[in-house]
């Protein structure tokens, strides 16, 4: 596993020469295989410049997420090849988004839970989605299925505003025998989308993402949640609130989302309502940056060399060189918070929204990865005397997530097609070694 952030070996693995004959006598630690687990839609993205006027042909409230049946589908899609107004296609989905993300920075394996297409042929969607996955995700615990796998039309109107049309196909197929339990539980963490509950229950994938769900906290494996859109979640604000409460580790989400489920507008006051039902936020908040929260030990908090920021709550920032804990595991628990601004002040011309949020989290992720791996390879270190979620602080996630969220905005595509690279040109490596 490729370690998060550019910081030098010794911060990791710090060893001391030995002599070359004692050396043959030392037991060498066994290889320990790290990985996360996903569930998805499987689906693929196709991103189109519109006029409103398609939007009103086709019945699109502008902004907002709406599913349509296959045939409409088909029709939208012909239109827009015919009047070539599609600018890409690419394999899509929040959790497929993560998980790809994950392995690319990681270097490491993920798995992703979800249907494939039986019969698939070249250029078709099921292909054009194996085509754009990282071959570090494994994806043969996919279910196999008739038909084709989902279609999310992405629609750019001239001012940007960003209108979604989406055809299930059999993307939400998934049954709960197709969920395996030893490599649910042997992983580092179960990451999930809420557009997984929104299924038909019929339709089986909401059943399946339960059965996970139920795996995982067996195990005490970390269950994390993204919310996906503000439209789901302030339909059912308190069911939200209940399920966070008794299923999540880490919630992911963007500042509208964390209105709809908290009813704060500041994201920094929404992310601290949060905790109230969960142990680590990742909130993204456009242009204003990024925030993590979550918890630390009274004993072990410490505090930032960074200024001190204000906000709704004065100085939030002060211990942001904590690491994260669960509550449950801190005796005397304080809450965290940290607050990066966009890197390099966001691109110069920002070429993709949708899904910078799934880049951000893929980070946080591959920190909480690297701890699990570490605790296995170094597990007398003293990082790991009192436990924590996550390797490193709120501060260093922070940059961390913030830098891949700026690599998915300077890009079409909403995957990773490379890792970051290993010296940045831009930055003095102060930068990382803060």
């Amino acid at each position: 596993m490729k370690f998060p952030g550019q910081r030098k070996s010794k911060h990791y693995f710090p060893v001391k020469n030995r002599d070359p004959l004692l050396a043959q006598l030392t037991t060498q630690p066994l290889p320990v295989n790290t990985w996360i687990c996903g569930i998805d839609q499987t689906l693929v993205d196709i991103e189109a410049q519109i006029d409103d006027q398609l939007l009103a042909d086709y019945g699109l409230p502008k902004g907002n997420s709406t599913l349509i049946d296959d045939i409409a589908a088909q029709r939208l899609y012909q239109q827009l090849q015919q009047q070539q107004l599609i600018t890409g296609e690419f394999a899509g989905g929040t959790i497929g988004n993560t998980v790809h993300n994950y392995s690319v920075l990681a270097d490491d394996r993920s798995v992703l839970f979800g249907v494939m297409s039986k019969q698939i042929e070249v250029g078709s969607y099921a292909y054009r989605y194996l085509c754009h996955t990282s071959s570090k995700v494994d994806l043969d615990y996919l279910q196999p299925v008739n038909g084709p796998i989902g279609r999310c039309f992405t629609l750019i109107s001239a001012e940007g505003e960003r209108t979604f049309a989406i055809s299930k196909g059999a993307m939400d197929k998934l049954t709960p025998e197709h969920i395996s339990k030893p490599l649910i539980q042997g992983g580092a963490a179960l990451v999930l989308t809420a557009y997984l509950m929104r299924a038909n229950k019929e339709d089986g994938i909401g059943e399946a993402a339960m059965q996970a769900i139920a795996y995982a906290k067996a195990a005490d494996v970390p269950v994390v949640l993204t919310l996906g859109t503000r439209f789901l979640i302030e339909e059912d604000p308190q069911f939200w609130q209940d399920f966070i409460r008794e299923h999540i580790t880490v919630l992911a989400m963007n500042e509208d989302e964390g209105a709809a489920l908290t009813g704060f507008d500041d994201p920094l006051l929404a992310s601290e309502k949060a905790l109230e039902w969960c142990d680590m936020v990742l909130t993204t908040a456009g242009a204003t940056g990024l925030y993590t929260a979550g918890y630390a030990d009274e004993a072990e908090k410490r505090e930032t060399a960074h200024l001190l920021l204000p906000g709704s709550i004065p100085e939030f920032n002060r211990y942001e060189f904590s690491r994260p804990k669960r509550k449950r595991d801190c005796d005397n628990p304080i809450k965290v918070f940290a607050h990066i601004s966009p890197y390099m002040g966001g691109p110069d011309k920002i070429l993709n929204t949708n899904g910078a949020g799934d880049g951000a989290l893929a980070a946080l992720l591959h920190d909480l990865a690297a701890n699990y791996y570490h605790k296995a390879r170094v597990p007398g270190s003293i990082k790991h005397k009192r436990g924590g979620l996550c390797y490193s602080s709120f501060s260093q996630i922070c940059k961390y997530a913030n830098r891949v969220a700026y690599e998915v905005l300077a890009q079409n595509s909403p995957r990773l097609s490379r890792g970051l690279p290993e010296r940045e040109d831009s930055l003095e490596e102060a930068y990382w070694e803060r």
